[in-house]
């Protein structure tokens, strides 16, 4: 299947309402619950029957990875608001129910969902997780030779009296609670007791052939150690007992303000993160009322925040099932990405550069392009400076290996480490400190603002010249993730992009007066305005009656003030189409508010990441590419770029790969109704329906032979 390379096509025509200036007012959508509903739809990805079922468990994994983030970063205000029994800020009791109702409803689909098809599918794939009771005589004799040699010696349970407080438990670690009859060695009635379970214990383990026979069998560690709590505490006996896993908030916290080191005040604060306070808590199915309600105390928990689940409490952990699992005919067909097509190897990326631009689809094009571009700037002795900004990378990183190598090779490397990406700080800390060791220059942005651009900037000798050659890109400079979503890279050596990069990059090094640039639109200074004028422009064209256009692809629309200059552009009579993968709070098609306004999310194989921005006013048209999704603290609390494509030909490449392939699909795509509910598009499921992402991977397939990346 290939896409159309024809321009843009509007869609079927919509009547404009008339302009009101007195519109009526906008009730926009819940932010915390179109978190959850895009959860949903990446959940309906497990449920669909086209999808091979390794590659379903995984989406299931991804829901529970994203709800673990979620509780960690939600769902304190809604908490804080409960526990002093008010309004605090936008959050209020009624606010905290209503989302707990929607997360309990989640989590039950998913545990419905992993024991009612999942299991049973991959037990007559001849896989199986074995419960204690269906264990025959050998496995269980093997499993209890693995808990002497493996398990036990590492647990330690520990009963809790006046001298043994409640211990402190980590975020997301496996635990288990028993209630215990009988006295202690000192004959005391203690009758709870804790057992923590170390994380370097893996949470599958297969067992081998001589008790499996020809499936593939594996024990859980939880029930490992349910089947042998009471070799734990000899001379009582075990009654109640549960699993149970707590989740805290997780959000670092720094008074950037009040701090001379951020770096040092961030790794302290790293080692406080595990015990944050606490926000959810889960437990077997089976608990009993009065353990489940001593660990909510303990927690100081309101019983909405407590999980039942019907399986293991971490689902999370289920990915190593995906990684144990040797079946090719239950993954996805392996994706290998082409070369970018634009790019001819073994030739100079500089001479290419100065032939024009170059695009990269990633990951359909491989990020080996990338990759390429800066290891022949290192290993250049023409180029004598290479800048980088840094925000996700991997804990292990060919890339950053580029610039410690950049530096031993005595060029001038600056970058730009991002040492608040969320979850990703340490790794940061350490690459940061790991370049400041041989020489490089390391800073971390501006105080109070995530620097949150991606911008690669080499500066290179060309006779009596100092020539810039820069790459731009949606996403981050991570070759893993670089497989997994999609996003534009943008190489160019135009004189006016590089020199805005070079302006950029001295202000976030010295914070001096940002001066004026030529391309580049920067949050928080302008970014956001320019949005709102080009929006305001398209809307006052099409109340004149031109043919005027928006179509915007990012991964979340959550800004009050950019909804509000789109709505009132749409009741102007543009037509705007909204491509947002993730939360999006502005209602679709709601009657004399937002009629000419769609919105659709596509959820596919790989993560829609590219934020692209169009905007059209008869045949003229302006498209720009972003780091930046459209949230309040993108525009506002970040730094953050959108660039132009100036040449007409990679313009309506984007235009057709990533605007006009998402609005044809018919396969992955959600369509956001009224009342904030999503519909499937018509063809969601359905193999030989049109998907963006499946035409896009026909059209890049590289040839046998000839894979790159």
């Amino acid at each position: 299947m290939t896409l159309s390379r024809a321009p843009m096509s509007p869609l079927p025509a919509i009547a404009a309402p008339p302009f009101e200036h007195v519109p009526p007012p906008i009730r926009f959508l819940d932010r915390d619950h179109a978190i959850l509903a895009f959860n949903e739809r990446v959940l309906d990805w497990a449920r669909r029957a086209d999808v091979p079922l390794v590659e379903r468990l995984r989406y299931l994994c991804i829901v529970s990875s994203n709800l673990d983030e979620f509780f960690e970063v939600r769902a304190e205000p809604h908490l804080a608001a409960v526990q002093a029994g008010e309004i605090k800020g936008e959050y209020t009791v009624a606010s905290f129910e209503a989302m707990a109702q929607a997360i309990h409803k989640l989590v039950d689909s998913q545990y419905t969902l992993y024991n009612n098809e999942l299991m049973p599918a991959f037990a007559r794939e001849g896989i199986e997780i074995v419960s204690h009771g269906d264990r025959n005589a050998a496995q269980k004799a093997w499993v209890h030779e693995y808990f002497e040699r493996e398990v036990r010696p590492l647990l330690i349970p520990v009963g809790l009296d006046p001298a043994h407080p409640f211990p402190q438990v980590a975020n997301k670690s496996l635990n288990f609670i028993a209630r215990l009859s009988g006295k202690d060695a000192f004959g005391r009635e203690n009758e709870i007791a804790i057992v923590k379970v170390p994380r370097v214990l893996p949470r599958l383990i297969r067992m081998p052939g001589k008790v499996s026979g020809k499936k593939t069998l594996f024990v859980s560690l939880s029930s490992v150690i349910r089947a042998h709590l009471e070799h734990l505490f000899p001379g009582r006996e075990v009654g109640q007992f549960s699993q149970f896993r707590v989740t805290r908030h997780s959000d670092l916290a720094v008074d950037e303000d009040d701090v001379r080191d951020l770096r040092t005040a961030l790794r302290l604060g790293l080692q406080h993160r595990h015990y944050g306070q606490a926000v959810r808590l889960e437990v077997a199915a089976g608990c009993s009322d009065h353990l489940a309600n001593f660990l909510l105390q303990q927690f100081r928990l309101p019983e909405q925040a407590l999980f039942r689940v019907h399986g293991p409490v971490n689902l999370v952990r289920l990915t190593q099932l995906i990684d144990l699992v040797h079946a090719p005919q239950l993954l996805f067909p392996p994706h290998q990405p082409t070369y970018p097509s634009q790019l001819v190897p073994g030739r100079s990326f500089f001479e290419q550069l100065r032939h024009g631009d170059v695009l990269i689809h990633q990951p359909y094009e491989s990020f080996d392009g990338v990759l390429g571009f800066l290891r022949e700037a290192v290993e250049d002795p023409k180029v004598l400076a290479i800048k980088q900004t840094i925000y996700r990378t991997g804990a292990e990183s060919e890339l950053m290996d580029l610039l410690r190598e950049g530096v031993r090779r005595g060029k001038e490397v600056t970058v730009v480490v991002e040492l608040k990406a969320r979850f990703d700080e340490e790794a940061n800390i350490n690459w940061a400190e790991s370049l400041e060791a041989i020489g490089a220059q390391v800073v971390y942005g501006v105080v109070g603002l995530k620097t949150h651009a991606k911008m690669l900037l080499v500066t290179r000798r060309e006779g009596k010249q100092l020539v810039r050659y820069g790459h731009l890109s949606t996403g981050n400079y991570n070759p893993r993730t670089a497989r997994l979503y999609t996003d534009i890279s943008h190489l160019t050596a135009a004189p006016a992009l590089t020199a805005d990069m070079e302006n950029v990059f001295v202000h976030l090094a010295s914070q001096s007066r940002l001066p004026r640039l030529n391309r580049v639109w920067l949050a928080p200074f302008h970014l956001q305005r320019k949005l709102i004028d080009r929006i305001e422009a398209v809307g006052e064209a099409a109340s004149q009656g031109r043919d005027s256009r928006i179509v915007l692809k990012m991964n979340a629309l959550t800004d009050q003030s950019m909804m509000l200059a789109l709505a009132r552009a749409g009741r102007q009579g543009a037509k705007i189409d909204l491509i947002v993968r993730g939360a999006c709070m502005l209602p679709a098609r709601v009657p004399g508010v937002t009629d000419n306004i769609r919105v659709r999310s596509i959820i596919g194989r790989f993560l829609e990441h590219s934020r692209v921005f169009y905007f059209r006013i008869g045949q003229e048209e302006d498209l720009y590419l972003s780091s930046a999704d459209w949230m309040n603290r993108n525009m506002l609390r970040r730094v953050e770029l959108a660039w132009p494509i100036s040449d007409p030909h990679l313009r309506q490449r984007i235009v057709d790969e990533c605007l006009v392939a998402c609005l044809h699909d018919d396969r992955d795509a959600w369509d956001l109704m009224p009342d904030g509910s999503y519909k499937r598009a018509k063809g969601t499921g359905d193999p030989r329906a049109h998907g963006a992402q499946a035409a896009l991977m026909g059209r890049y397939a590289a040839p046998r032979g000839q894979e790159r990346g």
